[in-house]
């Protein structure tokens, strides 16, 4: 599976002015807002929202993605790799020449579910995917365009974690593990990855 990610957040929908508040209650003391340090809160806060979304499976910022697959898992309805997903846009077979087919929306649906949203064939199973070629979906996923969209408990956690990032900016090694905190409030989240095997089940 290849999974692209085909859109990104603007800064204006990061939550700086949170974070620079959440540091500020850390350390007591006033960070500077300039362009520089919002640059490098921006960075941060990308980075911890990559990593909640790698450990849960769901996009905090609505975003659009591409998913490509030598084949389905299941026929009878394909997994899809993040939530919660709002909407498909197009759900297509490449040909090993890399011509593209859309594949109409009256043969399949989207099963929206917070945890494995799937796209179900409309009776029958799946087009088949012709040898050499490709399956391709194209979806958006995320909570919210804005971050008052987010839920709380996911909200945090990023900030917590971002905040642990700019704490610990010098050392490396500190982006390996999360802090017993921010594992706590995304617990809950956390969903068994489906596309390992049979995933419409």
């Amino acid at each position: 599976m290849i999974l692209v990610e085909e859109t990104t957040p603007a800064d204006a929908a990061l939550p700086l002015a949170e974070l620079r508040a959440h540091l500020r209650l850390g350390s007591g003391f006033e960070l500077a807002a300039n362009a520089e340090e919002d640059r490098a809160l921006a960075g941060f806060l990308r980075a911890a929202m990559a990593t909640i979304e790698g450990r849960t499976g769901k996009v905090l910022l609505r975003r659009n993605y591409r998913m490509v697959l030598d084949d389905w898992r299941d026929e009878r309805g394909q997994a899809l790799p993040m939530a919660p997903v709002s909407t498909v846009s197009a759900v297509e077979i490449e040909a090993a020449d890399g011509t593209l087919h859309a594949v109409p929306v009256e043969r399949w649906s989207l099963v929206a579910d917070s945890m494995r949203p799937v796209i179900r064939p409309r009776g029958g199973l799946l087009p088949a995917v012709p040898e050499g070629g490709s399956a391709v979906v194209r979806f958006a996923a995320g909570f919210a365009d804005s971050w008052q969209g987010v839920p709380a408990d996911l909200a945090q956690a990023v900030l917590m974690l971002a905040a642990r990032y700019y704490e610990d900016r010098s050392d490396d090694g500190a982006r390996h593990s999360l802090p017993m905190g921010v594992s706590a409030l995304i617990e809950r989240w956390r969903a068994v990855r489906v596309l390992a095997g049979r995933g419409a089940r």
